[in-house]
C-alpha cells in the first residue's frame, strides 16, 4: 500500500465519518459519539476475524498502517485540541460559571490531582496482579493521563433532562478545565517518568503554575485582543476568520513560550463566547460564529470517536493486558468517587448530592485525549501496558457510561 498524505488520511476519515453518520441518522439512532465509537470498535472486530479467516488478505495490516501513519498526538494534542477546547467554552455562560466557580476550580485541581494519585496507587495493583508490575511512577503518567474527562454526550443529555442550569455549568466548565490541567501534569509526570529522576513537589508546583496561569493569561490577552478588533467592525466573515486565528496563533505562541495551549484557548473560548458574543457581534455575525465552530465541534468529535474505536486493530493484545483494562474500569469508577464527593459535599446547597454525585461519577466519560497522551508514551513495555489500559477504559465509558447516562438521569430525577 502506498504511503498516504496526509489529505488522503483526512479524505478517508471524513468519507467514514458521512458514511456512518448517515446510516445511524437513518436507522440506529444513537448519540453520535456513541455510535462512531460502537461502528469503529465492531469495524476492528471484524478486521480481526478477517484476517484470521483470510490471512492472505492482509486486512489487518492495511488498517494498522493507515492508523500508525495518523500521528494521534499531533494530530490531537496539537491541532484538534485546541480547536475542540475554544468551540466548548464558546457555548459556556460565564455568568454560571461564576456561580458555580468554587466547585468547577476544585474539582478541576484537587480533584484532577486526588484522581491521578488514587487512580496511580490502584494501577500499581493492577499491575502486581497481572504480572507486568509498573514503576509508580509510571502508574502517576497513567492517572494524569486517565483522569480528563469528555462531556460531549453527557451534556447533550443533560441538556434535554433540563437538569440545575450550574449542575450543567458545572459538569461543563470543569471538563473544559480538568483537560487543560491534566495535560499539563500528565506533562510533568511523564518528563519525571523518562528522566528516571524524582521530582519535587516544589518543582511540580512550580511548571504547574508557568505553564496553566501562563497559559490562562495568554488565552485572556488573546480573546481581548479579538474582542477589541471585533468590536471595531461588522463583517461576519472577517470575524469568524479573526476567532479561528485565534486558536491557531493563540496555539502555535503557547508552544515557544512553554506554557499551557489548551488552558489559554480554554480561557480565550470563554471570553469571546461571553464578552465577544454579547457586545462585540451584531445578529448575523453572532450567528455565523456560533454555527461555524458548532460544525468544526461536531466533525472533530466524530473523527476523535471514529478513530478511538478504530484503534483497536492497531494495538497488540493479550489476556494479562485485557485483564488489567477490565479491573481498571471499576477502580477509576471508585477513584472518581472518592476524589469529587468530599469536594461536592462543600457545595451541597448549590449541587444537591442526589443529583451531582451520580451524575459526576457515571458522567465523567473519558476520551480521546486519553488515548492521544498513551499513544504519546515512549514505545516499550509500560506503554503497551497503558495503552491497552486506556483503550478498554474509554471504551467503556462511551459505550457503557453514555449509553445508559440518560436513563440515569431520568431516574434521579424521578426519584
Amino acid at each position: 500500500m502506498h504511503s498516504l498524505s496526509a489529505f488522503d488520511a483526512a479524505a478517508i476519515i471524513v468519507v467514514l465519518i458521512a458514511a456512518l453518520g448517515y446510516a445511524n441518522h437513518r436507522w440506529l439512532r444513537l448519540a453520535p459519539s456513541i455510535a462512531l465509537t460502537v461502528m469503529g470498535a465492531v469495524a476492528s472486530v471484524l478486521v480481526v476475524f478477517a484476517d484470521r479467516l483470510m490471512p492472505a488478505s492482509e486486512l489487518g495490516a492495511t488498517v494498522r498502517s493507515f492508523l500508525e501513519g495518523i500521528d494521534f498526538k499531533t494530530a490531537l494534542m496539537d491541532g484538534m485540541l485546541s480547536f475542540l477546547l475554544f468551540a466548548g467554552a464558546l457555548h459556556v455562560n460565564l455568568d454560571e460559571v461564576r456561580v458555580g466557580r468554587g466547585p468547577i476550580a476544585a474539582l478541576s485541581t484537587v480533584g484532577v490531582i486526588a484522581s491521578t494519585v488514587l487512580i496511580a496507587l490502584g494501577f500499581k495493583a493492577i499491575s502486581m496482579i497481572v504480572g507486568l508490575e509498573a514503576p509508580f511512577a509510571w502508574c502517576l503518567v497513567f492517572g494524569a493521563l486517565i483522569s480528563p474527562t469528555d462531556p460531549v454526550a453527557v451534556l447533550a443529555i443533560l441538556k434535554e433532562a433540563r437538569v440545575p442550569k450550574t449542575l450543567e455549568a458545572t459538569v461543563g466548565g470543569e471538563s473544559l478545565f480538568n483537560d487543560g490541567v491534566c495535560v499539563v501534569v500528565f506533562s510533568i509526570l511523564l518528563a519525571a517518568a523518562t528522566a528516571g529522576q524524582p521530582l519535587t513537589t516544589l518543582d511540580a508546583l512550580r511548571l504547574f503554575a508557568v505553564e496553566a496561569g501562563g497559559g490562562a493569561l495568554l488565552g485572556l490577552a488573546a480573546g481581548y485582543i479579538a474582542f477589541r478588533a471585533m468590536c471595531s467592525i461588522d463583517n461576519y466573515n472577517v470575524e469568524v476568520m479573526i476567532s479561528l486565528a485565534v486558536v491557531m496563533g493563540g496555539y502555535a505562541i503557547a508552544r515557544p513560550l512553554h506554557v499551557s495551549g489548551p488552558v489559554a484557548m480554554a480561557v480565550a473560548g470563554l471570553v469571546i463566547g461571553n464578552k465577544g458574543v454579547a457586545l462585540a457581534m451584531s445578529d448575523t455575525t453572532r450567528d455565523y460564529l456560533l454555527k461555524f465552530w458548532s460544525l468544526i465541534d461536531e466533525i472533530l468529535n466524530a473523527a476523535l470517536f471514529l478513530l478511538i474505536g478504530l484503534e483497536g486493530v492497531a494495538l497488540t493484545w493479550s489476556p494479562a493486558l485485557a485483564l488489567a483494562g477490565a479491573i481498571a474500569i471499576p477502580m477509576i469508577l471508585g477513584a472518581r468517587l472518592v476524589s469529587t464527593a468530599p469536594l461536592l459535599a462543600l457545595w451541597r446547597r448549590l449541587l444537591p448530592p442526589r443529583l451531582a454525585i451520580p451524575i459526576l461519577t457515571w458522567g465523567a466519560m473519558r476520551g480521546g485525549i486519553s488515548i492521544a497522551m498513551a499513544l504519546s508514551l515512549p514505545a516499550g513495555a509500560m506503554k503497551d501496558l497503558i495503552v491497552s489500559t486506556t483503550y478498554v477504559v474509554v471504551l467503556f465509558s462511551v459505550i457503557v457510561q453514555g449509553g445508559t447516562m440518560g436513563d440515569l438521569v431520568r431516574r434521579l430525577q424521578r426519584d
